[in-house]
């Protein structure tokens, strides 16, 4: 069976299992792309590793479940998305999981923690929530669907019906106005 060669500059095409994606060329071209979408969402750099070549597992094992209805590229970020969603909710029920005493083991541990610096922590926190509350309707709008529901600048364009430029300078800056109110 011969497989379609993608190239980065290909236009939207049609894929069928008379033409299908030659995946391995897909991981290729956008890997380095897959990783960085991973890692802006997972810090540890073992779980971005182990994410990747998961979302590759499961691409390779559904292959045939691709409509062809978008970019092959598209479809394989959207199982990562999902598979990082699915990685916080895991990791969440591991710490739901954790036992009393294993809790006051932690806190035996960590006295060595400076006080200090969780209040300035929590000091800056609040400083940047109360300074949110200042930004006009629409840009604290634009922010908090940035950070609720993890949309890309271009979806929030979309949604709002205004150039993705306008959201870049709006996100941009918002993000000055918050650095300064954290910063005074």
């Amino acid at each position: 069976m011969d497989t379609v060669a993608l190239k980065q500059t290909d236009s939207y095409q049609t894929y069928t299992p008379a033409n299908p994606v030659d995946w391995e060329q897909v991981f290729r071209l956008h890997g380095k792309r897959l990783q960085n979408f991973i890692r802006k969402r997972v810090s540890n750099r073992e779980d971005v590793e182990d994410l990747q070549q998961m979302t590759y597992l499961e691409v390779l094992k559904n292959r045939e479940k691709f409509a062809g209805a978008s970019r092959p590229e598209t479809w394989v970020f959207g199982i990562a998305l999902n598979l990082v969603r699915n990685h916080f909710k895991q990791s969440r029920h591991r710490f739901n999981d954790i036992s009393d005493e294993a809790l006051e083991v932690a806190e035996v541990l960590s006295t060595d923690i400076d006080p200090s610096r969780i209040t300035e922590g929590d000091h800056s926190l609040n400083r940047a929530l109360s300074a949110s509350k200042h930004l006009p309707e629409e840009t604290r709008k634009m922010l908090m669907m940035l950070l609720d529901t993890d949309v890309s600048y271009q979806e929030i364009a979309e949604q709002l019906n205004i150039p993705i430029g306008t959201v870049r300078s709006r996100l941009s800056r918002a993000r000055g106005y918050l650095r300064q109110a954290v910063d005074a």
